[in-house]
């Protein structure tokens, strides 16, 4: 970023020292006996989403040490609990546990009076609100932005949609598929004669859940100088688009419509997809520039390809790939996987075994990056969880809580703002709370 000398340098770099010195009062709001605290440690985050992308953001932010007291409907909860087959335990199904963990979870109905009182308690001394209700839904229980701003003009409210809070679409529904549908992902996703799939998961959702766990957190900044909050508008089909990347960019520069499915295949790169290998196998191979190119003949035992006219540039390989690609594909399919791996190790150019998910998990890169951990819960006993992917060198995140059970921390929670045993019980009984 370039900064005007004319129009203050001296007042950004002030700005820059207040950011900071407000981040480092945050994190230290709420010390603890460790010299080392969570970047979020402090921000007390309220949860009303449900299923993935809002999960996915607060997840994220539980995991940097953020509050996370998620709100679920007191006999139901969160839908996703009963997605299953596989369950670790009844009601706790391995799609809850795997977007839940360091949240605190609190069965409450705010169809109620008594239920839209807590959570008004509970935002008046909040930082951030999540939700991903349909837009207009909340306001008719007085817990829309311009309702709650009122309360806490502090307050941080992401509203996370599968279509946003304007357009033709706004009051749509937003499910992960019918957004990559119609936003673009499903048309470039598959084999090049085969109809369009999906992707293996839901990669709307998590792109949208990092963006919106990546805007909260600029917000927390902006707030530390401008002493307010405000509401993020955070859709699945905005995410979809701005994920298309050198796509999209390929088409807006051409002004012609996108190549298609490719498969494994890159429509810009050759070679640079997965090749069938002996016993039913398969192994990628990236040819990303001339110099990897001409390692790759090597490795296969084909130097004259180095210095073949139809193969000399990137460009031309593209232009030959239906040459070059079965060429390739036969000399793979002489060998397993795991011989091509073996003969390749050590090699410049990027090459990779293709595993399926049990494969992938215990990979032993995985094992040495810690991206497993196993965590004691409740009622399932010991889970293992798929790891935070950020290595801090002085912060580094940590699975605090297990993923909670339904209603967990209500007794917790509510007893923290000020409510006692007896007012407890009678929300309990009148089904206010679970």
């Amino acid at each position: 970023m370039l900064v005007s000398s004319r129009i203050g340098f001296k007042n950004y770099i002030n700005w820059q020292k207040l950011v900071v010195n407000h981040v480092i009062s945050v994190r230290h709001m709420s010390a603890g006996p460790t010299s080392k605290r969570l970047p979020l440690e402090g921000v007390k985050i309220v949860d009303l989403t449900r299923v993935l992308a809002g999960p996915y953001c607060t997840q994220i932010l539980g995991d940097l040490g953020a509050d996370i007291f998620k709100i679920e409907h007191p006999t139901r909860g969160d839908d996703t609990r009963a997605w299953g087959p596989p369950f670790a335990a009844p009601n706790e199904s391995a799609y809850f546990l795997g977007v839940n963990r360091n949240k605190k979870s609190i069965g409450l109905d705010f169809q109620f009076e008594e239920g839209r009182k807590i959570i008004h308690e509970l935002v008046k001394s909040a930082d951030v609100l999540v939700e991903n209700f349909v837009p207009g839904v909340l306001s008719k229980y007085g817990l829309s932005y311009d309702q709650l701003s009122k309360i806490n003009d502090k307050l941080i409210y992401a509203s996370i949609t599968g279509y946003g809070q304007t357009g033709p679409y706004r009051l749509r529904p937003g499910y992960d598929v019918m957004v990559e549908a119609e936003f673009g992902l499903m048309h470039i996703t598959g084999t090049p004669d085969g109809p369009p799939v999906k992707v293996g998961v839901a990669v709307t959702d998590l792109t949208t859940g990092l963006y919106a766990a990546n805007s909260i957190m600029a917000s927390l900044i902006h707030r530390s100088v401008s002493g307010r909050g405000q509401h993020l508008d955070i859709c699945l089909s905005d995410c979809q688009l701005a994920t298309l990347a050198n796509i999209a960019s390929s088409v807006l520069v051409s002004g012609q419509p996108d190549e298609g499915r490719q498969g494994t295949a890159h429509p810009s790169i050759c070679p640079y997809q997965a090749f069938d290998t002996a016993q039913g196998g398969s192994i990628m191979i990236g040819g990303g520039n001339d110099n990897l190119f001409r390692h790759i003949c090597d490795a296969l035992g084909k130097p004259e390809w180095k210095e073949d006219p139809r193969f000399l540039t990137n460009a031309l390989r593209v232009k030959h790939r239906e040459i070059l690609v079965p060429a390739i594909s036969q000399i793979t399919q002489t060998k397993t996987t795991k011989e091509w791996l073996d003969l390749f190790e050590g090699r410049p150019f990027p090459y990779a075994a293709v595993n399926d998910v049990l494969g992938a998990l215990n990979h032993e890169h995985s094992r040495a990056r810690n991206m497993v951990v196993e965590v004691d819960h409740p009622t399932c006993g010991s889970v293992k969880l798929v790891n935070s992917p950020v290595k801090y060198s002085e912060t580094q995140p940590t699975v605090r809580w297990a993923p909670p059970t339904l209603g967990q921390h209500t007794n917790e929670i509510l007893s923290s703002i000020g409510y006692n045993n007896d007012q407890i019980e009678s929300l309990r009984t009148n089904g206010v709370i679970g």
